[in-house]
């Protein structure tokens, strides 16, 4: 395979996982800033997801919601995100299949649709944030029942869990740094449920641990859970396996992909909470944030000309 169509096909993937994740993002932010102003304000979201020269600055949530959404100006602005995705899909389209490039198609033409901002002001914002996540449970349906089990959806699988690993070190991070300015147990109890909640991971705890919201119980099912879809751990063993089918079939070149995503796997499987604890769990996310970024410079290295 060509290393534009793979690039493409890892960068739609990761385009569309990026989407996801910052729809629930502010879906979550919503509710807990209508009850708790002053613990979940916009601004760190803002400042994770736009440019280091932003100016833009609100804490009204429907303007921080329209900015995020449709912002030109804004890179990481779902329109803009969906379409950097359809380009790529459009680029790629032999390698896909009908269904996923028309529902992804489909979700740009409603983004670009006229008057399609005024349903954010005419209609409860959680509603019209449900609309667009619907877009994105369609696609990941979409492609897992119409997408060939071959190359195409193995590169795709690659963009997925490489950006779902970096979305939760970010979503992560924002956490702690709201969680080191009080030493309120209850408050920091409500920046660790908005955490599960903004992953996805807020019914599984509950079925764990009930409703103790204890920090060694999220750290460990956030970073270490096998079974979690959105747990560190998962995404790399995906991503493993992934690269390990691609080498297999002859299209991504054997070198030390394997050994870093191994090792990786290893210490995320093996640390213990006492260990993170021991070293921080700021410093645990970023050597686990410059692993992923090895990582990926070593696919670019071995296969591909240009890494976005």
């Amino acid at each position: 395979m060509l290393s534009r169509v793979a690039n493409n096909l890892i960068w739609l993937e990761r385009y569309m996982e990026r989407g996801n994740g910052i729809i629930s993002l502010l879906k979550t932010n919503f509710y807990a800033n209508q009850d708790s102003p002053e613990l979940f304000p916009w601004t760190p979201i803002i400042k994770t997801y736009t440019p280091e020269n932003n100016s833009f600055y609100t804490e009204d949530p429907i303007e921080c919601i329209n900015f995020m959404v449709f912002s030109n100006d804004n890179p990481n602005s779902i329109l803009n995100i969906v379409t950097k995705a359809r380009e790529n899909a459009r680029s790629v389209q032999e390698h896909i299949s009908r269904e996923l490039w028309l529902c992804i198609n489909n979700y740009y033409l409603l983004l670009t649709k006229i008057g399609v901002q005024k349903k954010l002001n005419e209609e409860e914002p959680i509603e019209f944030l449900d609309s667009l996540k619907a877009y994105h449970l369609m696609f990941y349906g979409t492609m897992d029942i119409t997408q060939e089990r071959g190359a195409s959806y193995y590169f795709m699988n690659i963009g997925k869990y490489l950006e779902r690993v970096i979305q939760i070190t970010d979503f992560t991070a924002i956490k702690l740094t709201e969680i080191a300015k009080t030493s309120d147990s209850l408050e920091q109890s409500f920046y660790w449920k908005n955490l599960l909640l903004s992953i996805g991971g807020y019914q599984l705890y509950l079925k764990k641990h009930k409703s103790s919201f204890k920090e060694d119980h999220i750290i460990t099912m956030v970073f270490q859970d096998k079974l979690f879809p959105r747990s560190i751990y998962y995404c790399i063993n995906k991503l493993n396996r992934h690269v390990r089918q691609l080498i297999e079939s002859g299209e991504l070149e054997k070198n030390n992909i394997e050994f870093l995503l191994g090792k990786l796997e290893s210490t995320i499987k093996y640390t213990t909470i006492e260990s993170i604890n021991e070293r921080g769990l700021e410093n645990f996310i970023k050597e686990i944030k410059e692993d992923i970024k090895n990582i990926s410079f070593s696919i670019n290295t071995v296969y591909f000309s240009h890494f976005n």
